[in-house]
């Protein structure tokens, strides 16, 4: 059973990370043990499963049925084992958090005594930073991400949904007039953010359920961080087309305006939690997990 283990773990991260070398390094076996592996499996399913040369690997039609339930199985055994782990380990130590800064800044600092008074045994450590995060290079126990996941490999629960929309201040809106369709926004003041895979880029806003109708924008403010665009947009310098939870807010107190236009916004997708498939999350990864998928959902409401 643990060699049938085994194999499938080495066929699963071989695909991830694009070769059975990598997946060997990950390990800490062999390449030849690792190729053996799946070679051994291949030969217990009577079918091949990747076709391999020595560049890259290639997955059959047999191999691409068999990875989509794989990753499924060792998913749900990392949880499996994390939920006994958490009832039978004792929650202590430093928990490293990865998360976005305005969502670090606006909802996870926020409920963080919560959790403190529930673990006082756990001290958290907050890294707010707008890119992606290698969870395993950088030691972080989990990460925060929002928007469409890609295919990385990571292991995802989601914590809640969200979704993206159009504001300014009523003082803009009143000298510069209400866009009444995604056209019109070539004529206005667009406030750009850099590292927009939510909303398309500083240059072109996605708008359609699939980001599918892409709408050339300008603007005299671009930033890598969103609460700075959203900030501005209050002191009515242009327009921001943000995630609601960050202007749910000032949206309540009328310091900004959400309107539609003619095309619906994007799909944001939903806010997860990740952690890496090779490292089996610790107790204090678990609960803290387990914290935000109680609390968050209530907040989101509001978003």
């Amino acid at each position: 059973m643990a060699d049938r283990l085994a194999g499938i773990e080495v066929f699963v991260l071989a695909l991830r990370l694009g070769s059975l070398s990598a997946a060997a390094r990950q390990m800490g076996i062999s390449a030849t043990m690792a190729a053996k592996h799946v070679d051994a499996l291949e030969a217990r399913l009577g079918a091949t499963l990747v076709n391999r040369t020595t560049r890259r690997l290639s997955l059959t039609e047999a191999g691409r049925d068999y990875l989509d339930k794989a990753e499924r199985i060792l998913g749900e055994l990392a949880e499996a084992e994390a939920e006994v782990s958490a009832r039978s380990v004792e929650i202590e130590g430093l928990l490293r958090v990865s998360a976005p800064v305005t969502f670090g800044v606006m909802h996870l600092s926020a409920i963080t005594a919560e959790f403190g008074a529930r673990h006082p045994q756990v001290t958290v450590e907050l890294g707010l930073n707008d890119r992606y995060v290698d969870l395993l290079e950088e030691r972080w126990d989990m990460a925060i991400r929002i928007g469409r996941l890609a295919d990385s490999g990571l292991i995802a629960r989601k914590l809640a949904s969200g979704r993206l929309c159009l504001c300014a201040s009523p003082d803009y809106l009143e000298r510069h007039g209400r866009p009444g369709g995604v056209a019109d926004l070539g004529r206005h003041n667009c406030l750009g953010y850099t590292l927009a895979p939510l909303v398309g880029g500083s240059d072109v806003w996605g708008f359609g359920r699939d980001g599918s109708i892409r709408v050339p924008i300008q603007g005299t403010l671009r930033a890598n961080n969103g609460e700075a665009l959203v900030h501005a947009a209050r002191a009515g310098l242009g327009i921001v087309y943000s995630p609601r939870f960050m202007m749910a807010g000032w949206i309540a107190t009328g310091e900004l305006v959400e309107f539609e236009l003619d095309a619906p916004v994007m799909d944001l997708g939903a806010i997860y939690a990740v952690t890496h498939p090779t490292r089996l999350p610790a107790a204090k990864t678990r609960a803290w997990i387990d914290f935000l998928v109680e609390r968050l959902p209530a907040l989101a409401t509001e978003w």
